[in-house]
């Protein structure tokens, strides 16, 4: 009998249940044995997932959801098998979504067609060391049990903020800090009255709000950010699409203004050929990490400095639900927005006091709560956990110089200090923005794990 290979994939959110189930699809035989391991007692949830609030909303139609770039419409049917509403241009509840993921996993546990073996851990990954005598790792679970393995793939996901570094807080944050939303109950504390602060107003901040709307929350609420802006409404479900224009238009560029240059030229003519400006922006889709790896890394850090933000607002769009409770929550004064950056958070009281720079200019505000939405941890320089320290430690996992995630080749492999790609080590998922810039939404995730997937197997 063939010697079993073996692959172990940490973390069971949407990337990592993505590759283990494309892996159970390949067609094929396979003397495979494939470890999921995740702490959460179920597969598929993840941290976008996981929280059982129907106020929270994808962000995407239906319709671009499926979780097989290949069949495109399974998501919508597998809502009508559930006798779920399935208009396929609604945007669905995410525990709706977590739902139809954990189904798709559960149905590939045990022994598949194809001759693998999938296995569930419910647990955390702490250290993953390779072993010299035979090129294997050795990936350490929290109770000591080790899975010897020939490929391990890193599917992490998003990691907590860390808080406000230099804030005056430290680590020791007072129980009306909340520098973690997604933390289970992390708004439960948080009385109908009372006031409350949030830092920023992405997507994260509208999620907050959806939730503290849904509560009856009736207190007043502050946003502070930089700019002010919230992420910009979807628009009408479109089925013509806007014609692409990357391979005659913006192939060839290498500099962040050429390419802004000309997508402002089509934005200025999109109407007067039936289009709006998110047509536009939603044809460069298929393109965006081939426009990215196209610039330089001093092009790159432009981008992040000067449109970033502008871009987050206009290509991470809001559901139209969501952005009419944000009206009616700014039309009754219960919401405002104050423009600048927090630089201090102290307790006054029972409150805390912020101070808010703007323009040169320094102010003070106060809340009873204040809740950081400043979005995950992307530096993986700073990133804690202990799998990752090791690896980061042992030279095996490079954070890229942007702060932006994990170094990698164009396989998702880890490269090493002298850029060498690892033949044991992958990822997928957030991790991988340094290669695409765009590395969080499904579409951009199931391509990522159909393709991983068909070149862990291609290889020997």
């Amino acid at each position: 009998m063939p010697q079993r290979c073996t692959i172990t994939i940490i973390g069971a959110g949407f990337s990592g249940s993505m590759l283990a189930v494309q892996l159970a699809h390949a067609s094929g035989s396979y003397a495979y044995d494939v470890h999921l391991v995740d702490p959460r007692p179920a597969p598929g949830l993840g941290l976008a997932y996981s929280a059982p609030r129907p106020e929270y909303l994808l962000n995407v139609r239906a319709s671009r959801i499926s979780a097989f770039p290949d069949k495109p419409q399974h998501f919508v049917e597998w809502l009508l098998a559930k006798g779920l509403p399935a208009d396929e241009d609604a945007f669905c509840p995410r525990q709706t979504y977590g739902q139809y993921i954990q189904e798709c996993v559960s149905h590939i546990l045990g022994e598949v067609a194809n001759g693998m073996r999938i296995q569930l851990h419910s647990q955390a990954a702490v250290a993953a060391t390779i072993d010299k005598k035979d090129n294997t790792v050795l990936v350490e679970l929290a109770d000591g049990h080790i899975l010897r393995s020939h490929r391990v793939v890193l599917a992490l996901g998003n990691f907590p903020p860390l808080g406000l570094a230099g804030a005056g807080l430290g680590g020791n944050f007072p129980p009306n800090y909340h520098p973690n939303p997604w933390t289970p109950g992390a708004l439960t504390g948080i009385a109908p009255h009372a006031s409350v602060l949030l830092i920023g107003t992405g997507l994260t901040s509208v999620d907050v709000l959806m939730a503290l709307h849904a509560d009856g929350h009736q207190g007043p609420i502050v946003a502070v950010s930089r700019h002010g802006w919230w992420p910009t409404v979807h628009g009408p479900a479109r089925h013509a699409q806007y014609p692409s224009f990357y391979a005659s238009e913006l192939a060839h560029l290498t500099e962040v203004g050429a390419v802004v240059r000309v997508v402002r030229q089509h934005i200025r003519g999109a109407q007067a050929a039936g289009y709006n400006w998110r047509d536009v922006v939603d044809s460069l889709r298929p393109d965006l990490g081939r426009i990215w790896s196209n610039w330089p890394l001093v092009e790159q850090a432009r981008f992040l400095r000067h449109v970033a933000s502008v871009w987050s607002v206009v290509r991470h769009r809001s559901p139209e639900q969501n952005v009419a409770v944000l009206k009616q929550l700014r039309g009754r004064g219960q919401l405002r927005i104050h423009l600048g950056r927090v630089r201090r958070i102290a307790p006054q009281g029972a409150d805390l006091g912020v101070e808010i720079t703007h323009g040169g200019q320094h102010g003070q505000l106060t809340a009873r709560h204040v809740i950081a939405c400043t979005g995950p941890l992307l530096d993986y320089s700073r990133v804690q956990d202990p799998l990752v320290k090791s690896l980061r430690e042992a030279g095996h996992l490079l954070p890229d110089p942007l702060h932006l995630g994990i170094q990698t080749n164009e396989n998702g492999a880890l490269l090493n200090a002298a850029g060498l790609a690892s033949p044991m080590f992958f990822t997928l998922g957030p991790s991988r923005r340094p290669a695409y810039f765009e590395s969080t939404a499904v579409p951009e995730l199931r391509e990522q794990a159909a393709a991983l997937a068909q070149h862990i197997l291609s290889q020997p």
